[in-house]
């Protein structure tokens, strides 16, 4: 059976109930598989990249049926705003649906709105929601939704990337996030890849069956990706790298350098860098 993410943000926890860690987050629009009818309150499911948790039911919009026809419908996906009011109607002054975070998918199944009189773009787009309902959102603020890597120049991808990444700037640190709400480090970067249709493993490490392999520190490139123990960082380039972090004095998404003479300079974890992971 599968299901559909209809609240903006759906915890996957360790267990089947709240006061546990969180292993993830499922964001709206996702289809999931789910594995387990748990208990009443929560399911057990499954990601499209495969990894699994206890969903709250009352996130979901379960069926097989629902879920193929809103894979079936074209969409759009929340990129260029932290978060996304979905309104009532297609002017500022109407009430917000329902707000979303970067990351969020829509169905677009109308083109943007124009205007009556002048035939101009007003702006608005119309959206489609899992629940079957409707709304509108500032076209400006969705973006192509890749379910299949983009297909760039390698220079290009590579850059793609760590913009992405920089999406999440002043962030603070969630463990098991994946939003400007909240995102850990193997958020950051596999929300960073997701984005870009490119779909790699959740944790912080290199894991067989998913395009990262392994290469040499030396070979590292913009957008290749720096493990350390618990940890993972993308690499940006002359030493940079960007990163999500609970360290006291960052608490998010920061930038720091594998460098000892540049300022932001982290021996604790240049010393601990362990392996070096690429897609390219």
């Amino acid at each position: 059976m599968k299901a559909i993410v209809q609240s903006p943000i759906c915890p996957l926890m360790t267990q089947p109930r709240s006061d546990c860690e969180l292993a993830d987050e499922a964001l709206f629009g996702m289809v999931l598989e789910v594995l387990e009818e748990t208990t009443p309150g929560y399911w057990k499911v499954r990601t499209h990249y495969r990894y699994e948790g206890y969903a709250p039911v009352s996130c979901l919009v379960i069926g097989d049926r629902s879920a193929q026809e809103w894979e079936a419908l074209p969409k759009k996906v929340v990129l260029h705003k932290n978060t996304c009011d979905v309104m009532a109607g297609p002017k500022v002054q109407s009430w917000p649906r329902i707000t979303l975070p970067m990351g969020a998918v829509v169905a677009v199944t109308e083109p943007p709105e124009t205007d009556p009189e002048t035939g101009d773009l007003t702006g608005w787009q119309q959206v489609t929601l899992p629940d079957g309902s409707e709304g509108y959102v500032r076209s400006s603020w969705l973006d192509t939704y890749y379910e299949k890597p983009i297909p760039l120049p390698e220079e290009a991808l590579r850059q793609r990337l760590v913009n992405t990444a920089k999406f999440f700037v002043r962030t603070h640190y969630r463990w098991g996030g994946k939003t400007p709400l909240g995102v850990d480090c193997s958020g950051l970067v596999s929300m960073s890849y997701l984005l870009n249709g490119i779909v790699i493993w959740r944790d912080a490490s290199i894991k067989e069956g998913f395009p990262i392999h392994a290469i040499q520190l030396e070979d590292t490139k913009a957008g290749d990706l720096l493990f350390f123990p618990g940890h993972v960082a993308m690499y940006m380039g002359e030493g940079q790298y960007i990163h999500s972090t609970g360290k006291t004095g960052s608490d998010g998404v920061t930038f720091n350098s594998l460098r000892p003479e540049d300022p932001n300079y982290r021996a604790d974890l240049r010393e601990k860098l362990n392996g070096v992971g690429s897609y390219f």
